[in-house]
């Protein structure tokens, strides 16, 4: 009869079985429905006017339930410490949308139809952001001032993209 393990380079056993390690635990992962659900990463892409509001991912809209911000506070990877405040929008049915202030952080990072935008969920309502043009590649900024949060929406200093 042929065996169902297997021995690696290093001379340890794999096997294929559950319980590999003979204390009848399983080697495997719990099933995801046993898991939390970690929603920190995600991303859109722009099919319609960038300036527009922008809905977010239902997914990541429920992984805020019960704690919906008022707003959030956009991070510009690789652009300096400036937070850029934009009102967060919930329609009643789950869907989250960036709305008053998106459209002065797109404009400062170029964002535009067919780019994609990269999010990830940082806490304390932060959203660290990367930009990628309509070529797959990522659009880097870098920031010749130390402002923060504390400009009016209406004046809108971009990211200087290097040369």
């Amino acid at each position: 009869m042929a065996s169902t393990s297997r021995t690696d380079r290093r001379g340890r056993g794999r096997g294929r079985g559950r319980g590999g390690r003979g204390d009848g635990s399983s080697s495997l992962p719990p099933p995801p429905s046993t898991l939390s659900l970690i929603i920190e990463e995600f991303f859109i892409v722009v099919y319609e006017d960038p300036l527009v509001k922008k809905a977010l991912p239902k997914k990541f809209a429920d992984y805020l339930d019960g704690q919906e911000p008022a707003k959030v506070y956009l991070r510009a990877a690789d652009c300096g410490p400036r937070l850029w405040t934009v009102e967060v929008l919930f329609d009643g049915q789950g869907r989250m949308y960036l709305d008053k202030g998106w459209e002065n952080f797109a404009i400062a990072h170029g964002v535009d139809f067919g780019c994609f935008v990269h999010f990830k969920y940082e806490g304390d309502d932060v959203l660290t952001v990367k930009v990628f043009d309509g070529t797959m590649c990522r659009k880097y900024y870098y920031s010749d001032d130390d402002d923060t949060d504390d400009e009016s929406d209406d004046d809108v200093k971009p990211c200087i993209h290097p040369l």
